[in-house]
C-alpha cells in the first residue's frame, strides 16, 4: 500500500503551507516526521480519527521524496497531478523568476517526455 502513502504525503503536504515550507527547507526531516507523526493518522488536521500501522513508504519512495525526484515518483506510480502540483508549489516562483512563466511545467514535461505515446504507470493500489 505504499503508493497510497506517497499520494497521501503529496496531497497533505501540498495542501498545508506550513508542511510545504518544511518540505522545501528540509525534505529529509519532513518526510521522516510525516511518516512517523502525520501519515499514520486517518483523516486530516483536527479531523484525525484513528491511527493505523500499515501506512509506510518504501526506501525508494522515501529517497525520491527527499530528493524531490518527481520523475521517479511518477515512474513508481504516484498520481501525476499530485506530483505536478506539489512541485509547482515548491519551484514555480524561482523557475519563473529565472526562466519565465510556466518554466517549471515545461521542465516537468520535458523530463517526462519519454512517456509520450506510452501508457502511464498505474496509479492503482
Amino acid at each position: 500500500m505504499s503508493k497510497y502513502a506517497v499520494n497521501k504525503f503529496l496531497y497533505q503536504v501540498d495542501g498545508d503551507p506550513s508542511l510545504l515550507a518544511e518540505y522545501k527547507a528540509d525534505p529529509a526531516a519532513l518526510v521522516a516526521r510525516w511518516e512517523s507523526e502525520i501519515g499514520p493518522w486517518l483523516g486530516t488536521g483536527a479531523r484525525t480519527v484513528e491511527k493505523t500501522s500499515w501506512i509506510s513508504l518504501t526506501d525508494a519512495e522515501r529517497r525520491a521524496l527527499v530528493e524531490h525526484d518527481y520523475v521517479a515518483l511518477f515512474e513508481m506510480g504516484a498520481h501525476f497531478f499530485l506530483v505536478l502540483t506539489i512541485f509547482i508549489a515548491l519551484y514555480d516562483e524561482e523557475y519563473a523568476a529565472r526562466s519565465g512563466p510556466l518554466s517549471f511545467q515545461r521542465e516537468y514535461a520535458a523530463k517526462l517526455s519519454a512517456w509520450t505515446g506510452r501508457e502511464y504507470p498505474s496509479v492503482a493500489l
